[in-house]
């Protein structure tokens, strides 16, 4: 067999990536899919699109190699992790639209379980804050408002999965309802130092056991896929939420280890090992990939738009006509001209936790044009990261002495470059930037025995590209006092 296949289910679309055996990208499909804005605040997908998608962009990705499922030795799966689908046991059809990790409808339950102080035990449980981000309120609000769902779902007539088991619930035919423990621990519902599913907090919230998948390994041979779509026959090897594949992918397998991914949102990582540690500076505790079959954790934090900045200079501004002309746009500009944007448009998460924060462009001249505008939506993404690393330099024993960076967005030097500006430390860039789905496809050959171990994944790394920095340290401080006055006049926006 030559190949892994990962489907990688992101937030604004679906691919499928054929990885051979140096782990290199034989075969990619992708296809966007349409997002919903019903309210503000409210964020949803169709999860029969997001289905229909992926299988789409897997079959497509076999056709451009000529590969048939025999040919693949195992599919990994990578999925947006917070984000809830409901759907009918019997009939598989969602109850509701599924309920994007960007969405900021359960902020009010949030805040009155706050009020009755239960975050300290939640925290305590789960390694999370209690807030809008993560599925468990998300679940709570389909029940509460989806006419006679809480009642199908005592009867145990309804599952809740996020996008990893709803699609393995598809693939195999309905016969295996499971997530692994990294999408497991993004729940608020899961004991992550105990490993299980926890009934206080199952209590807190509203939600029936009998909704819960099974949770499994990241690394396992869980089941064949059932299907005649393509795929029929391939076993499902590996499962990690996106952050956690991209961690595995950047092979930060040990402690101290640490990487960026510059998605839709962002999200820095840090490997801490085997035992449960809770942050001091508002990030999250949680669950990391291993192939290991054994609880390991990372200090995350999560930055919630990132690339998607880019998107709204496209979608909303149409200042670019694609998302690749952002960097030839923000090069035309010597510099951002003064302009700083804050792009809070779904609040801000790591280190503020702020959902009530408002996004801000401020700086504004006559004289000001389109490119100093993508400057500032680029530099907004390297300031976000910035913070979050901060408060991650103060959870180390020592500091990092690089950052390795991972996604869509880190293909863009001026980016790259600016980051590495604004920390004083080399960026460096792996030779295969798709590390999420490559974390995946590593998880699940490993678990089918196509790659033999993971000592032999790290001897065949690549060579990576680094960033070094070129500002000063005065400029880079005096240029994130800015950034820092411009949050805090976000975060008072709505007061």
């Amino acid at each position: 067999m030559a190949y892994v296949l990962a489907l990688d289910q992101g937030t604004t679309s679906s691919r499928a990536i054929l990885f051979d055996e140096r782990g290199r990208v034989a075969g990619v499909a992708q296809h966007e899919f349409q997002q919903f804005y019903p309210q503000g605040g409210w964020v949803e997908h169709d999860p029969m699109e997001i289905l229909t998608s992926q299988l789409s962009c897997a079959v497509e990705a076999l056709g451009k190699v000529g590969a048939r499922p025999r040919d693949v030795a195992a599919i990994g799966i990578t999925n947006q992790r917070e984000t809830a689908v409901v759907w009918d046991r019997a009939s598989g059809k969602p109850i509701y639209p599924a309920i994007v990790w960007q969405d900021r409808r359960t902020a009010p339950m949030c805040t009155r379980l706050r009020e009755e102080g239960v975050e300290e035990t939640i925290r305590a449980k789960t390694g999370l804050l209690l807030d809008p981000y993560f599925s468990a309120t998300k679940v709570a609000w389909i029940l509460d408002n989806v006419e006679g769902a809480r009642a199908k779902a005592e009867r145990g007539e309804l599952a809740f999965g996020t996008v990893d088991s709803w699609l393995i619930w598809n693939l195999t035919s309905g016969s295996e309802h499971v997530t692994d423990v990294t999408n497991a621990s993004r729940t608020l519902l899961y004991n992550v130092v105990e490993g299980r599913w926890d009934e206080e907090l199952l209590r807190l919230f509203g939600v029936p056991v009998k909704m819960l998948p099974r949770v499994v390994w990241s690394s396992e041979h869980i089941a064949d896929v059932t299907t005649s779509l393509g795929l029929g026959g391939i076993p499902i090897g590996g499962i990690a939420g996106d952050q956690q594949a991209a961690l595995f992918g950047q092979l930060c397998w040990n402690p101290g280890e640490a990487k960026n991914t510059y998605g839709t949102g962002c999200f820095l990582l840090q490997n801490i090992g085997t035992t449960f540690v809770r942050s001091k500076h508002r990030l999250i505790t949680t669950v990391a990939a291993s192939a290991q079959r054994r609880l390991e954790y990372a200090l995350e934090g999560s930055v919630f738009i990132g690339g998607a900045v880019v998107q709204w200079l496209r979608d909303t501004l149409r200042l670019i006509g694609s998302s690749a002309e952002v960097e030839a746009l923000a090069a035309s500009e010597p510099d951002a001209g003064g302009v700083v944007l804050v792009p809070a448009f779904v609040g801000l998460g790591a280190p503020y936790w702020d959902p009530h924060a408002g996004g801000l462009l401020i700086g504004l001249r006559r004289e000001t044009r389109a490119g100093h505008i993508a400057r500032a939506a680029l530099e907004s993404i390297a300031f976000q990261v910035a913070d979050v690393l901060e408060a991650a330099h103060s959870e180390m024993s020592a500091p990092l002495d690089s950052l390795r960076v991972d996604g869509g967005a880190a293909v863009n030097d001026l980016l790259m470059q600016f980051q590495a500006d604004l920390l004083g430390v080399p960026v460096v860039r792996p030779q295969v930037t798709e590390t999420t789905a490559l974390g995946a496809a590593y998880l699940a050959g490993l678990a089918v025995g196509f790659w033999e171990s993971p000592e032999k994944l790290q001897a065949g790394r690549e060579h990576d590209t680094r960033f070094k920095p070129l500002m000063s340290r005065d400029e880079a401080q005096a240029r994130r006092a800015r950034w820092r006055r411009a949050v805090e006049r976000s975060r008072g926006w709505n007061e």
